[in-house]
């Protein structure tokens, strides 16, 4: 079986700091890895600036991600120093077929869209969800694309070789991370990304009244004869996007008065059940921006982050879905960042407004 595996370098295993062979390594979120110390020694340097950035593809991270050591990265290592292996890879790569199928569908199996190089399994998109439900999960296993037949494709030892480890190279990168394109910078760039919103009638709170081509909703203090939907909320006043979210996308949203929440959220929030998970920024389904007359703060799963800046009645939202990343601008004549969420959607988003009775009207505007 060793001549089905791929020998990997030294160059391939040292850090992009110090450039020597990883030392305590750590994989950070953008999937690149480093020297426990030479990243600390980099995020220390960037403490002052409040947001942390990868030295390599320069992706920011805010808070400052929590480090743990990677055992799978620090075991190939170790075995790298005892043997001395610096070879080049031959040119090899796995199979990796549109047929993967999920190991753990019964019955009809579902084709699996990621393979977890810890657990040697491949899941399809239902499976997979623990792996993202749990941070644990998500920081220390590794998911690339499926890959066919994989416990045999990943092999422990060769033959006549003492636990000389073998890898392909490929395996540890997400293609989607090497293939991103850098974040936009003016509003130029951003608006290279704009994406048309309109609201969804069959969510929007009896006493919000959509306007404008479904663009614009206004609050009012007269229940409306909405018909009766399950997508329907009834507790909050809030509406959600008929269109779903996904790669990179930009919207802008404006508004008169104050108490309104520009969120995003997943489709399966709770609507009609009552009690504040139903509120976006109030559960694990959605991320606020909430502007109000005492103030701005950010929500998410129930927790309250305050929030320094500009007041705006115009705020320009950014979403990189594979990214992971969220961004919210005071758009003036210039944009302001206000805040930013680095984290891992699992489903696609939906554009949201919450509004108060201090809040008049809101529109998804034409960017100007």
């Amino acid at each position: 079986m060793a001549e089905q595996a791929v020998q990997v370098d030294q160059e391939t295993f040292s850090c992009p700091i110090c450039l020597d062979l990883l030392k305590d390594p750590v994989t950070i979120p953008c999937g690149h890895s480093y020297c426990m110390n030479c990243i600390k020694t980099h995020w220390n340097e960037e403490d002052q600036k409040g947001i942390h950035s990868c030295p390599q593809c320069r992706k920011t991270f805010t808070p400052r991600p929590v480090l743990e050591k990677s055992i799978i990265l620090a075991g190939v290592v170790e075995q790298l120093r005892n043997t001395g292996v610096q070879d080049n890879p031959a040119d090899h790569c796995y199979d990796v077929p549109e047929d993967v199928a999920c190991d753990f569908c019964i019955g009809g199996k579902l084709q699996a869209i990621k393979s977890c190089l810890v657990c040697l399994a491949s899941y399809c998109e239902e499976h997979l969800a623990p792996h993202y439900d749990s941070l644990s999960l998500l920081e220390n296993h590794i998911l690339v694309e499926p890959i066919k037949n994989l416990q045999q494709n990943i092999l422990s030892s060769a033959e006549g070789t003492e636990s000389l480890i073998w890898f392909d190279i490929g395996l540890y990168t997400d293609p989607y991370i090497l293939q991103s394109e850098p974040e936009p910078k003016t509003r130029a760039d951003f608006l290279t990304y704009c994406r048309e919103i309109t609201l969804d009638p069959n969510t929007a709170h009896p006493q919000l009244v959509l306007s404008s081509g479904n663009r614009k909703v206004t609050f009012t203090y007269n229940q409306q004869c909405h018909h009766s939907h399950p997508d329907r909320f009834t507790e909050w006043f809030q509406v959600l996007s008929r269109e779903s979210l996904t790669g990179r996308c930009y919207w802008e949203v404006e508004w008169i008065g104050r108490g309104l929440s520009v969120a995003v959220a997943y489709k399966n929030i709770s609507r009609a059940e009552g009690g504040i998970e139903c509120g976006f920024g109030h559960n694990d389904k959605s991320w606020a921006l909430l502007f109000e007359v005492n103030g701005n703060s950010f929500w998410y799963n129930n927790t309250k982050t305050r929030m320094s800046g500009p007041g705006s009645s115009r705020v320009g939202v950014y979403l990189d879905h594979r990214a992971g990343l969220l961004s919210f601008y005071s758009v003036s004549e210039t944009m302001t960042l206000l805040h930013r969420v680095q984290t891992t959607f699992t489903q696609p988003l939906h554009a949201g407004l919450r509004m108060y009775n201090t809040a008049l009207s809101a529109e998804f505007c034409k960017p100007r």
